[in-house]
């Protein structure tokens, strides 16, 4: 490379412009300390916060070295300098996309467009030492004279790698979901802006040779760390918690320290210092507090997740349960009814006359086969309500007929036991409702049988009352009642009463909750009232005459 012979130039020395310290200081520190909090702060996308802070490392070299440029005297110096200044270009163009795409992607590029950008890049690396980048030096007009070959390479790689990236964000634009485009046209648009004016004061200050234009095209540093900060603070890019507060510490810092440039008095210096030394302390406390505060969250988040998990795999496990409880019932209830079928018909005399002892046995058998059979159906009607395949017919019943058919089964028994079966019901009214015959039926026969099988003396009573629009039906017991401290949990799955074991073992607690499914399902409601121990029951059943739209 020829730099001339000349090492001094004084004589062409002009006064620094103001702009230049505005120009070049702050946007170097924007992108330094943005780079720095990426770096070291990222816990999401580390390899987009290594390129980024080489983008800052590579930005604030070229600061430095056009700065550098116009403060010094030597000839040698400045073309040396100067020589670096399109490779930077170059790279920082590169560096863009690179981090667009890994931005993007969340992986790193292929090893072909490594090669690929590599290739770009070597002439340039090549021709950087050689005359054809600086072949002299200007005296009359201070500056160093580039070749144009090198000049308009670098100039056309650089607008290559600008489409390249508009391109590529449009492409991922049009293919993101709808959440994720904000956050692709917020770094694309940055990145953009920044090249743009970047390149536009480089392309413009070469044509017009007045090097001054290019303190503009650092000012499109800051439009780009605009565009990522609010990304940060808004989207939470990168997984950076308190960049806001950090950011806010440091420019005010930052802003106070520069005062020190500007104050001349001694006792405002002091102030100053006053202030800058609170700024640094209180700056740092809020930090701290935020620091915790954002641990404690992540913790609470952390725990919310791993609760979440465990909720999905008792969901899991729970589905997985009702499953095998209904393919179980399924191959129980055959030869249950098969059992049942063939002790009917020996009991009937269908295979000839049998003693009273066998009899007596095959009652016991028949009674033990009938529980089963029930247990089975409360099985799978459980099994049903939880996967959400139970089936209601909904059609215009008098409860009043269903109630005289569950009174006219279960008085018999009511006799053998000693109990009295009372059924009220105002024959004047028509009693009707739009609900599921079976299931009703089903509910109320339990609750009377249960009544049965809990009254050891006095009886059990159905009532039918009208209300409204909506039809009650009561079943009230004189036998063992209900404590108080159990009536929250008579209706939740496999619950019994302490009594009840000793007046019947057999039962298994889901006949209650498979009924409170169903008339909840049915646009009703269920309950209980009890005085306590010993002092009989009440469960009521409350359901509309008309199916509404919630039911």
């Amino acid at each position: 490379m020829d730099y001339n012979l000349i090492s001094n130039i004084k004589n062409c020395y002009v006064e620094i412009p103001s702009l230049l310290y505005y120009s070049h200081i702050p946007p170097a520190i924007l992108i330094l300390i943005l780079g720095f909090f990426v770096l070291f702060q990222n816990r999401e996308n580390k390899l987009a916060g290594k390129i980024l802070f080489s983008i800052s490392i590579l930005f604030s070299l070229w600061v430095l070295l056009e700065g550098a440029i116009w403060l010094l005297y030597s000839s040698k110096t400045m073309s040396f300098l100067w020589s670096f200044l399109g490779l930077l270009y170059v790279l920082l163009h590169m560096l863009c996309l690179y981090f667009i795409y890994v931005f993007i992607e969340k992986k790193d590029i292929s090893f072909k467009n490594k090669i690929i950008l590599s290739s770009l890049l070597l002439p340039l690396i090549i021709l950087t030492p050689t005359k054809y980048n600086i072949g002299k030096f200007d005296e009359t007009n201070c500056q160093s004279i580039e070749g144009s070959y090198f000049i308009e390479y670098r100039y056309i790689l650089g607008i290559f790698f600008l489409i390249w990236i508009i391109s590529f964000l449009i492409y991922k634009y049009r293919k993101a979901q709808k959440d994720y485009r904000k956050q692709i046209a917020l770094v694309g648009l940055g990145t953009i802006l920044f090249l743009l004016v970047f390149s536009w004061s480089e392309i413009a200050g070469s044509i017009t040779e007045n090097f001054e234009i290019t303190q503009y095209g650092l000012f499109g540093m800051p439009i780009l760390v605009s565009f990522l900060a609010y990304l940060i603070v808004k989207f939470q890019a990168f997984n950076i918690k308190m960049f806001g507060a950090q950011a806010l510490v440091v420019g005010l810092v930052i802003l106070i320290g520069s005062q020190f440039f500007f104050v001349r008095n001694f006792t405002n210096q002091i102030l100053t210092g006053i202030t800058l030394v609170l700024a640094v302390v209180f700056g740092w406390a809020l930090i701290r507090s935020i620091k915790i505060e954002v641990e404690r969250k992540n913790q609470l988040q952390e725990m919310s997740n791993r609760l979440a998990q465990a909720n999905d795999q008792l969901r899991k496990l729970d589905n997985a349960k009702s499953e095998f409880i209904s393919i179980a019932s399924h191959q129980l209830r055959t030869p249950l009814t098969a059992i049942k079928g063939f002790i009917s018909l020996i009991l009937e005399g269908s295979y000839g006359k049998i003693n009273a002892e066998i009899k007596d046995v095959l009652n016991k058998v028949y009674l033990s086969n009938e529980r089963l059979i029930e247990l089975v159906e409360d099985l799978l009607n459980l099994s049903r309500i939880e996967s959400g395949r139970m089936e209601y017919k909904f059609e215009k019943i008098n409860l009043g007929e269903v109630c005289q058919e569950i009174y006219d089964t279960f008085v018999l028994r009511a006799k053998e036991k000693n109990l009295d079966l009372d059924l009220v019901l105002d024959k004047n009214l028509m009693m009707e409702a739009v609900t599921d015959r079976n299931k009703i039926r089903e509910v109320i026969s339990n609750l009377v049988d249960n009544g049965l099988k809990y009254t050891l003396k006095g009886g059990v009573k159905i009532k039918l009352t009208e209300i409204e629009e909506k039809i009650q039906i009561a079943i009230i017991d004189t036998g063992i009642g209900v404590p108080e401290e159990e009536i929250p949990y008579l209706f939740s799955k496999f619950s019994r009463g302490k009594d009840i074991f000793r007046l019947n073992a057999g039962g298994t607690g889901l006949g209650l909750h498979v009924g409170k499914k169903m008339i909840e399902a049915l646009g009703g409601r269920i309950w209980v009232q009890s005085a306590g121990t010993n002092l009989g029951s009440t469960f009521f059943i409350e359901v509309p005459k008309e199916r509404g739209e919630e039911n």
